[in-house]
């Protein structure tokens, strides 16, 4: 009796979980050491944070650094706290995927239990921004970037889940889509075979969308209007989630970590326990905390650049 009430008060986020850091070490393309690395901090190890889940993905970071994400098939979304606790912020969470914090401090999740985009307030209240385009279901919208003005940016791949009872998408191509505030939902990159991850530079002028079937990641810039323009190619390399620093490098994942400085050459690579490096972000007070979420485990990693948002 006294385990499945311990079991109720772990599963509705009451009990924090104090986690022990496992450190593991770094593996480096480009230098042996990490100390001559020019984004990871002098002797800095990955730090394994918990292993205890299915499939982790969609890291956010509020504006404390605290950084939110997925345990995708048991439909929870973690909190894991600059205290260094992991704790479950919401359960029944609409198998959220891709996530990203507006400044109003809400948390935007491409919940693709239904197909939907959803906006969470801090204290977990729902409300489902879309839910359809033109009467039809999305694909499955997957990861998300907003711009400095709250245009919503997220891409909608096609990937069969088996909590659906549809065994086809309705809507032809998958495509990015841009969400602004009292307006549809506009088709802004139709081009692409699978776009999947997102993200922006701090200033709006720029987008990065990877194409995780054609292994390529191309770069946008930003209209005034929220359209995308003059698409090329950033790197032969696709990605699921995706992050940006300060220093305007781009980080891709997939099989480990491989970061690209701003003008699309390879600076780092960082080997990562796991079958699949899903998504990563910067968390932490300071925001020099790379956060990665891979497979059944969340690991960070000490960096001397920090990230933006």
């Amino acid at each position: 009796m006294l385990k499945s009430i311990l079991l109720l008060l772990l599963l509705s986020g009451i009990i924090e979980i104090k986690t022990e850091a496992q450190v593991l070490p770094v593996s480096d393309s480009t230098t042996s050491k990490n100390s001559g690395s020019i984004i990871i901090a002098d002797g800095a190890k990955l730090q394994l944070i918990s292993n205890q889940f299915s499939f982790t993905e969609g890291p956010a970071v509020d504006k404390k650094g605290n950084v939110y994400f997925t345990d995708q098939p048991n439909n929870k979304i973690w909190k894991y706290g600059t205290d260094g606790q992991l704790s479950v912020f919401l359960d029944s969470a609409g198998r959220s995927n891709g996530m990203y914090f507006d400044r109003k401090g809400n948390l935007v999740t491409c919940a693709d239990e239904h197909n939907q985009l959803w906006s969470i307030n801090p204290r977990g209240k729902i409300t489902v921004l879309l839910k359809d385009f033109n009467g039809l279901h999305f694909n499955g919208p997957n990861d998300v970037w907003i711009n400095y003005n709250g245009g919503i940016y997220f891409t909608d791949p096609y990937y069969q889940r088996d909590y659906w009872t549809r065994r086809s998408p309705e809507i032809e191509g998958q495509k990015v889509y841009y969400l602004q505030k009292h307006h549809a939902p506009v088709v802004v990159a139709d081009n692409l075979q699978k776009p999947n991850g997102i993200i922006g530079t701090p200033d709006g002028k720029y987008l990065y969308v990877a194409d995780i079937k054609a292994d390529k990641t191309y770069k946008y810039r930003i209209a005034p209007d929220g359209t995308l323009k003059e698409q090329t190619l950033f790197a032969s390399k696709g990605s699921d989630g995706m992050t940006i620093d300060v220093m305007g490098n781009i980080y891709l994942t997939g099989k480990g970590v491989t970061v690209y400085n701003a003008a699309g050459k390879l600076i780092q690579h960082i080997d990562v326990p796991g079958e699949w490096t899903a998504n990563i972000t910067f968390g932490g007070k300071e925001k020099d905390l790379l956060f990665i979420t891979a497979s059944k485990a969340v690991y960070i990693l000490k960096m001397k650049v920090k990230g933006v948002q």
